[in-house]
C-alpha cells in the first residue's frame, strides 16, 4: 500500500471528515454501504452576457469502496438520495473518485 492510499484510509475513516452513504445500482439490484466526503460548492455558469450560480453536491469516494460507479447509480447520505450525474472522475493517483450528484 503507498503512502497516498494510506492516507486516503485514515482520511475515509475519520468521523469528522466522511460519512457513512449506501450506494444502489441503476442497472443491477447490488448495493453497498460506501464512506463519502461530501461538497457543496456553488457553480458559476457563463450564459451569454449573463452568468448563473446554482446549488451543486459533490461527493468523494474511495476506488477501493466503489470501483466502477455509473451515471444514474444512486447514494444516499442519511435520509436524501442523489442521483449520480455525468461521468465519475477519479483523481491523479486513481485512489478516489468525484461524483457530481443531483436530488432523486
Amino acid at each position: 500500500m503507498s503512502v497516498f492510499a494510506a492516507a486516503m484510509d485514515r482520511i475515509f475513516t475519520h468521523a469528522s471528515l466522511a460519512a457513512p452513504a449506501l450506494w444502489i445500482s441503476a442497472t443491477t439490484s447490488e448495493e453497498r454501504p460506501i464512506r463519502v466526503i461530501a461538497r457543496a460548492p456553488d457553480r458559476i455558469t457563463d450564459f451569454g452576457v449573463g452568468r448563473l450560480v446554482s446549488d451543486t453536491m459533490v461527493v468523494d469516494v474511495r476506488v477501493t469502496d466503489l470501483p466502477a460507479p455509473r451515471p444514474g447509480d444512486l447514494i444516499v447520505i442519511g435520509s436524501e438520495s442523489h442521483v449520480i450525474q455525468g461521468e465519475p472522475v477519479r483523481d491523479r493517483e486513481r485512489l478516489v473518485w468525484t461524483l457530481d450528484l443531483r436530488p432523486a
